[in-house]
């Protein structure tokens, strides 16, 4: 089973994925317009045409999907966080440091109880970001992993 994360843009998704391949060190497997739609799926607008109505970022094995959303259907994410655990924590805070870049950092990227470096942003395409590097297991929260 493949777990993926999908997140709504406001007509910035082939942006966001370019930004988030170069960030991630990662590849674009697929960029699909509404206007490359089978049947007219993709709507009339030449607008909407040249806008993702699908895209598909391979991040180490792992998946980032996206779309923009139709005119008037977008709403920024609420209650939701795309998170990344990132066992180097030099590579942790590059990472942040990109995505927090032109965007509003609401958490600094710093040392906590639970990790060796945790941050939170929410990034220049609104899209809210963990960036965590876990500190290793202890004997105190082992038993808690494994229930």
């Amino acid at each position: 089973m493949q777990l993926a994360v999908h997140v709504a843009f406001n007509g910035n998704c082939r942006q966001a994925f370019e930004y988030y391949a170069k960030t991630f060190g990662a590849r674009i497997l697929m960029q699909l317009t509404y206007g490359e739609a089978p049947g007219g799926a993709g709507g009339s607008s030449a607008e909407m045409s040249n806008q993702i109505m699908h895209a598909r970022l391979d991040i180490d094995g792992q998946y980032l999907m996206g779309a923009d959303a139709p005119p008037g259907r977008y709403h920024a994410s609420k209650g939701i966080m795309v998170t990344v655990s990132i066992s180097d924590p030099e590579r942790a805070r590059r990472i942040f440091e990109a995505l927090a870049d032109k965007g509003n950092i609401t958490m600094p990227f710093q040392e906590t109880f639970w990790a060796r470096g945790s941050g939170m942003c929410i990034d220049q395409f609104a899209i809210p970001w963990i960036v965590n590097c876990e500190k290793p297991m202890t004997i105190g929260n082992t038993a808690q992993a494994a229930a």
